[in-house]
């Protein structure tokens, strides 16, 4: 015999922890299924374990983050846009702290007080949390009958279910892409999930030997490898360059301004080859680094080029540098040839990378792709497919930039779910 409830929510991460508390909330009978042996197990690990919560940010400037599907986040965000999300978890005793670019955390640094937070807004809603109990088939409701809920434990019926499976990102945490097979079954396109917000490889021996190396402040831009004419496509052009830190590692690259552009490949360029080019001084153009190589050149004319460029970055890196260059890093700057300066400007304006992949969905923060937007209703969150189906967080065809942005996401769209169901 099975158990009959208004609301099943598969997948107890931030989406459905949100979308089963306000649900709940409104007098709906919820049971909250999740396949791990507890819930939120991505909250716990992300931002180094920290969990970034949002950014500081009106809903307009995390729409504008998202790009081409910024749109779809419209009512999700006027539901629960930032600052009330703030408000919200500060309302649970989870004071937050605003560091420098707009990364908004627990001011405890500890994701456990945000899943602490959530989990007493979940109990106090009296939706029921069922843990270590993964879903093994959904079938869809038809005419007018509900949804059947086969889970490992039980057999339920829902009139209303609430996918928030996730991706596929960090398949350890249990986001292994499940919840795209119920959503096909349903009727669903699924745009290819591939990973975002991943670490690059690089075919470069140089770089890698650079493992550890930090710049705090690069401009990166990918393009299509030496010899490839293809153009990038125009919804893309606001994904494809950014500037922030940048990590040497030994496989190739990570950090914050290499991950934002990690979907390019993997979406714009899947299995193609792929340049990424290395602004190293951003605050300086061209012509104003090669009069500083001139000054210097006149000013101290027997120090050496590595010594010079450590003034602006790491040594390792100005000697490596100064290598790509094919100038001597001991060279004296008085020597210089005017090719010589040329070169190491171009080095430093425009060091090539040649990408060869990412480190995939296991070291992802994120998943892009999923259910397609269009067939999704974005002021409740419900299939344009099946009546009753409501879709929330990551398993939508969602992805933003790294800084709390796709956390903000999920908040928002499992709440408006809730809201609906």
């Amino acid at each position: 015999m099975s158990e009959a409830w208004d609301v099943v929510v598969i997948g107890a991460g931030a989406a459905g922890l949100m979308a089963a508390a306000c649900a709940a909330r409104r007098g709906r009978r919820v049971l909250l299924l999740e396949k791990n042996t507890k819930p939120g197990v991505k909250i716990l690990m992300s931002g180094g374990t920290r969990c970034n919560l949002t950014h500081a940010i009106d809903a307009r400037g995390i729409v504008a983050a998202f790009g081409r599907q910024g749109s779809f986040l419209h009512a999700a965000l006027a539901a629960l846009p930032p600052d009330d999300l703030v408000a919200l978890f500060e309302s649970e005793g989870v004071a937050t702290k605003v560091e420098p670019g707009g990364k908004v955390f627990p001011a405890s640094d500890r994701a456990l007080d945000v899943l602490h937070a959530l989990r007493r807004q979940l109990a106090r809603s009296g939706a029921t949390l069922a843990l270590h109990e993964p879903v093994v088939d959904l079938q869809p409701a038809g005419g007018g009958s509900p949804f059947a809920v086969t889970s490992t434990r039980r057999v339920c019926t829902a009139h209303r279910v609430v996918l928030t499976t996730g991706g596929q990102s960090y398949p350890g945490c249990g986001t292994t892409g499940d919840g795209y097979r119920w959503a096909a079954q349903c009727g669903h396109t699924i745009v290819p999930p591939c990973p975002a917000l991943v670490p690059l490889r690089v075919d470069s021996r140089w770089a890698r030997a650079l493992q550890g190396v930090t710049v705090p402040d690069v401009q990166v831009r990918l393009r299509p490898a030496d010899g490839d004419s293809r153009p990038l496509r125009s919804a893309d052009l606001s994904r494809h360059e950014r500037r922030g830190a940048l990590l040497f590692t030994h496989f190739g690259l990570s950090g914050p301004a290499v991950m934002d552009v990690s979907r390019c490949v993997t979406a714009v360029f899947p299995g193609l080859p792929v340049t990424l080019d290395c602004d190293f001084l951003p605050d300086l153009t061209g012509p104003q680094l090669l009069e500083q190589f001139q000054t210097a050149a006149a000013l101290q004319g027997k120090r050496h080029v590595a010594a010079l460029l450590a003034q602006w970055l790491p040594r390792r890196l100005a000697e490596e540098l100064s290598s790509v260059a094919g100038v001597p890093a001991a060279r004296h700057l008085a020597e210089l040839t005017r090719p010589e300066r040329s070169q190491l400007v171009q080095t430093l304006k425009a060091t090539p990378l040649p990408v060869v992949g990412t480190l995939g969905f296991d070291k992802a923060e994120v998943t892009a792709g999923g259910v397609a937007l269009d067939e999704v209703r974005s002021k409740t969150l419900e299939s344009k497919r099946v009546p009753g189906l409501f879709l929330a967080g990551e398993i939508l065809d969602l992805d933003g930039p790294i800084g709390g942005y796709n956390f903000q996401a999920a908040f928002s769209t499992g709440w408006l779910a809730g809201q609906h169901v």
